[in-house]
């Protein structure tokens, strides 16, 4: 995050985390504007094919790894303020995490999408979310191959805030291709109040659906308390 330095009184780029006098705060977001916030974060693990074979296929050693590992995500982001000093306790109004196989690569993509109405972004429980699913995953699957990859976790796109909106802008046409579902824009709402079904949820509030290539488990963890 980047607001004006308050120490010398120019434009240039400060962290708003750091006072003037280099101290660590929390940001105090007390006069902000409550608006609808949204945020979509991805990654990966990829692995050895006799492991990616196992998880795909339900056998892991320690059970249904993926459920479990969305599952995780979801908590994660429910907890992202105790894991991160800084970030404010938010109350998420919806939370998911989708895990897809790609055969291609012997990985599996990570997705994950939150929403709250704050006066802060949901950036971080986004990425927290993934990057929980993709440590659980890892957990859950050591047994088979340790030398197991967690990579490309970054936030996909945002909503809402002062900031508006943001979409990451070095997607490749592969990686578009892949998740389009969940890659395309949040730019405006319909009248239920969620995010166009072209977007992370459809009309119903679900994830949309996503064509699955390799026919590989895609089940949804859903936490709406």
């Amino acid at each position: 995050m980047s607001a004006k330095n308050s120490g010398t009184g120019d434009d240039s780029p400060t962290l708003t985390h750091q006072d003037s006098d280099g101290r660590i705060r929390m940001v105090d977001v007390g006069d902000k504007e409550t608006t609808s916030r949204r945020a979509i974060a991805r990654g990966r693990v990829t692995m050895s094919r006799l492991a990616f074979e196992a998880v795909r296929d339900g056998q892991g050693p320690k059970g249904d790894a993926l459920a479990t590992a969305e599952l995780a995500g979801i908590m994660g982001a429910k907890r992202t303020s105790d894991l991160i000093p800084l970030c404010h306790p938010l109350p998420l109004t919806k939370a998911r995490v989708k895990i897809t196989a790609e055969d291609h690569s012997n990985a599996f993509l990570i997705q994950a999408g939150v929403r709250t109405d704050g006066k802060t972004g949901v950036e971080m429980e986004a990425l927290t979310a993934v990057s929980i699913a993709a440590l659980t995953l890892y957990d859950m699957v050591k047994a088979i191959d340790k030398s197991m990859s967690i990579s490309d976790i970054v936030l996909v796109e945002k909503t809402g805030g002062k900031s508006g909106i943001y979409k990451r802008s070095d997607e490749t046409e592969a990686e578009k291709a892949n998740y389009s579902a969940t890659s395309q824009t949040w730019e405006q709402e319909n009248t239920s109040g969620v995010f166009d079904s072209g977007g992370i949820f459809s009309e119903s509030g679900e994830f949309a659906n996503t064509p699955d290539p390799n026919n590989a488990k895609d089940e949804l963890q859903d936490e709406t308390s």
